[in-house]
């Protein structure tokens, strides 16, 4: 058998509201503890009062638990049997239980309905049980309540803050301690703005007012924005029912679209700010020559299936013979010219001559093994790129510039500077010397050998001119020291006869981007650069974009590297890596040692 408690309870017009609740279990537990299966709110009554049970053959047992008796039809006991058919009422305190034999579908199973008849006492007749237990009678009533903790919300969180604000300096003489102005934070600000935490002001300028750009750029000075608002605006199209009432709203208070915060949120944490999200970009970059008709920029949506070729800025000779950049798509398979004459392929090489010349300078000399890309290739202090190639370092242990020795030290020719070239050789025949001198195959003589050596040497008569202009033409005639390496053109002039186009190596190639070398160290140059079949100083050995998308696709990619927008672009470009792939920790000393202006001049100039 199993049980049905109906409780009723009555609403202030008289109706009655049955909640039943079914127990499928042969024994009840009736009193004031809440754990009791019948809970009855009522102090008469014990935390367990009385257990019905069920006794079979039609009947039930109801037993006092505490030693208080109960009421059955009338009949103080402690102890009764109900015949369920012909029911009973059980008084408890001021409730009373009905026992009955369902019907219908509860027939076989023992209704027992619990409804308060009596007062709970007798100073809270008209209460009700819910109050009688509360602590309402002692509290100040609702409304009052409201009003007063609404004034304190106010006067702390509001008034509070606002004197803080006009009272407490901006500068330095702001003393580092809490204010109340802080409480109206979002949340810690990121690591980069950590030494502004106790100043919100240096931001926030003006009190109820989103921050500003004029607060960005007071120490963000000399950066190049994306784009001005309007431009920003037209390229992000039509912004909706939604997006257009958030403009409209921002407007009326006087904030225009495309601010820095759009992109660089904070309070998201005491960490580094968030990258900016794929989407951020894509929304406008997807088509964006669909909205700005005048734009140079391609259609971007997704670097592993929707990207535009690689465009490097590429050094080239303009019709007036003045060096110019411009960016070209590697589709083009574009060439440079830097003024130099450098086969990859020559260099590289595992048996030929200067592989042979490597092993035999010896590893004394950082050499002896075949020519590696590190042999002339160097980090700089960053670690993402390389330093500039110098020819005395990397170049001048196989291409000799010694054409004298004096007592043991080694007299070279000025690189780098032709008419100081002309100037030393004219002033070694002036000198009266009968010493030979080496200008003719200098191109693959060691420093301090040459003097040693027989063949190559233009013999020496001295004071005599003559001889001189012999050894300048051999200097920069093919065969010579300057020929074999740089563009050398005569110029018809008696005190410079000769010209060598200067040599001007891209430090970077990808100005609108940025590639790590430091992140792609587990790779070979050879397996991105394609120098070792190089035959020609005008190649532009970087790699299609093609061969950057077998690692790296967009952000949501399942790749190697899944590469969001923010990877290899920054909003604000610069001399320096994008914030995503930035290690200030590593790399902190090193960025403060770069020249800023070769960087934006190098930037403008593409």
């Amino acid at each position: 058998m199993s049980f049905i408690v109906r409780t009723v309870a009555r609403t202030a017009d008289g109706r009655d509201i049955v909640r039943p609740k079914p127990f499928d279990t042969k024994e009840l537990t009736v009193g004031r503890s809440p754990d009791c299966d019948i809970h009855l709110a009522d102090l008469a009554v014990t935390l367990h009062h009385v257990t019905i049970r069920d006794s079979g053959a039609g009947t039930v047992e109801a037993v006092a638990t505490a030693g208080l008796p109960f009421v059955v039809d009338g009949k103080s006991t402690e102890h009764a049997w109900i015949n369920i058919a012909e029911g009973a009422i059980i008084r408890i305190g001021s409730h009373a239980l009905t026992v009955a034999i369902g019907e219908g579908d509860d027939q076989g199973r023992t209704i027992i309905t619990v409804e308060r008849v009596g007062a709970i006492s007798n100073a809270s007749e008209a209460k009700e049980e819910t109050r009688v237990f509360s602590l309402a009678a002692v509290l100040p009533g609702k409304r009052p309540l409201a009003w007063v903790l609404a004034l304190l919300i106010l006067g702390v969180f509001l008034v509070w803050p606002l004197i803080s604000i006009y009272s407490q300096p901006t500068d330095a003489a702001r003393k580092v301690a809490f204010h109340a102005d802080e409480m109206w934070t979002s949340g810690k600000l990121s690591s980069v703005h950590r030494a502004l935490e106790n100043n919100c002001q240096a931001c926030h300028v003006k009190a109820g007012q989103a921050v500003r750009d004029d607060a960005c750029v007071a120490c963000h000075t000399k950066v190049h924005d994306h784009a001005d608002p309007k431009r920003l605006a037209a390229a992000m199209g039509s912004p909706g029912i939604v997006g257009g009432t958030k403009r409209l709203v921002a407007s009326a208070f006087n904030i225009p679209p495309g601010r820095c915060v759009e992109c660089h949120t904070e309070h998201q944490g005491a960490t580094a700010m968030p990258v900016t999200d794929e989407k951020f970009c894509t929304n406008c970059h997807t088509d964006l020559n669909t909205r700005l008709a005048d734009t140079n920029l391609k259609n971007a949506a997704d670097f592993g299936d929707n990207h535009p070729q690689f465009e490097p800025t590429i050094r080239f000779a303009a019709a007036n013979g003045q060096p110019a950049t411009r960016r070209v798509s590697l589709d083009a398979n574009p060439k440079e010219d830097s003024g130099l004459k450098f086969p990859h392929a020559l260099h590289l090489s595992a048996a030929n001559g200067v592989a042979r010349m490597a092993i035999s300078l010896g590893k004394d000399e950082g050499y002896g093994a075949p020519l590696q890309c590190v042999s002339c290739h160097v980090r700089d202090a960053t670690g993402s790129t390389f330093a500039p190639v110098k020819m005395e370092s990397s170049c001048g242990a196989c291409h000799s510039l010694a054409f004298d020795q004096v007592d043991g030290t080694v007299r070279t020719l000025r690189h780098g500077d032709p008419a100081q070239v002309v100037a030393d050789i004219r002033a070694f025949y002036r000198s009266g010397a009968a010493r030979p001198a080496v200008f003719a195959g200098m191109a693959r003589h060691r420093p301090g050998e040459t003097a040693g050596r027989g063949a190559g040497y233009v013999p020496a008569t001295p004071i005599r001119v003559g001889n001189a202009d012999q050894a300048i033409r051999a200097v920069f005639s093919k065969g010579g020291a300057c020929f074999d390496c740089h563009q050398v053109k005569p110029t018809g002039q008696a005190s410079a006869p000769f010209a060598v186009t200067p040599v001007v190596l891209a430090k970077r190639y990808m100005m609108k981007g940025w590639f790590d070398h430091a992140a792609h160290d587990t790779e070979s140059c050879a397996s991105c650069h394609a120098v070792k079949t190089s035959n020609s100083a005008s190649d532009v050995n970087l790699p299609k974009i093609a061969r950057c998308q077998e690692c790296h696709g967009g952000q949501e990619a399942h790749k190697a590297v899944p590469s969001s927008c923010a990877m290899c672009h920054d909003y604000h470009r610069t001399g320096f890596a994008p914030l995503m792939v930035r290690d200030s920790r590593a790399r902190g000393k090193a960025h403060d040692a770069i020249d800023r202006k070769s960087l934006t001049a190098a930037g403008a100039g593409a």
